[in-house]
Order: structure tokens, then sequence, then C-alpha cells
């Protein structure tokens, strides 16, 4: 049986496309006790939030028709961000050059936090450039990648 987010994605993907988005992710994760469904969206552009209306109105009421998931939970629909978490190879090919913050399980050189330029990624390891320096990061120890708005 497929996982409830790929489901809610297969549910969600025509609605999304008629709204000009396609979508980044999608969660399903407890929070404080409460379950989360959340729909992350991404265009060309940036999405704005009737962007975010239009889309939570269709698929909430798909969601209510097609009843793939068992209980109460909460639906949210907002954007990718502009410091979203990158996750698929995909998103790591279309974001090389741009500033990243990597960070890990475990600290490395007294630190956990390593910002720099996504450089390359190969089965999982990251590789960035920082200060001058390349550094590749072991898939294993990864804890999250995400883009970083540099100033």
């Amino acid at each position: 049986m497929a996982k409830v987010t790929e489901l809610v994605a297969q549910l969600a993907a025509p609605a999304v496309a008629a709204a000009g988005c396609e979508i980044w992710d999608v969660e399903y994760v407890r929070e404080a006790g409460e379950w989360y469904l959340r729909l992350y969206l991404d265009k060309e552009g940036g999405v704005d939030i009737r962007d975010c209306e239009a889309v939570s109105r269709v698929v909430s009421d798909l969601l209510d028709e097609a009843d793939p998931i068992e209980g109460s939970y909460t639906f949210e629909v907002s954007s990718a961000g502009a410091e979203r978490v990158l996750k698929r190879p995909g998103d790591f090919e279309k974001f090389l050059g741009s500033p990243v913050l990597v960070k890990l399980y475990k600290a490395r050189e007294g630190r956990k936090e390593f910002p720099g330029h996504l450089k390359g990624y190969d089965n999982g390891d990251i590789t960035i450039t920082a200060g001058g320096k390349e550094l590749t990061f072991p898939k294993a120890e990864v804890a999250l990648c995400r883009l970083r708005i540099e100033f």
C-alpha cells in the first residue's frame, strides 16, 4: 500500500497543476500530539497566498471525498519557501551553485552547520564550497541541507 504522502501527492497533482504550481513536498507529521498534513508548493516567480488558497480549497474537498487518512488532522498548504530543504536528487541538481546550509548530526571541526555553495550531489553525499575550500559530507552525516539566503 502506498504511503499517505504519496497518495496525497497523486490526489493533489491535477489541482496543483491547474493552479500553475508544482508539488515541492508533502509531509504527514505528528507535532504536539496533533497530526498535520502539509502540502508545499512551488512555481516560477514564487507562490503567493492566492495560490495556496486556491489549491487548499480544491484539495481539501478531494481529501474529504477520497478520505485517505483515518482520524483527524490539520491540512495546510504553503510555499516551499526561499530557504527550503533539498531532499531529492532533482532538488540538488536544480540548485547547483546556490547558497546552502548543511546541518550535520554530529559536530565536525567543532561545529554542526556549514554554509557554502552547492557544488555537487552524488548518491546522497553533498559537496559544497566554503571559504575557498571544498567540503564533502557523506549522506549518513547529513541531517539536512537547505537553501540559504545571502544578503
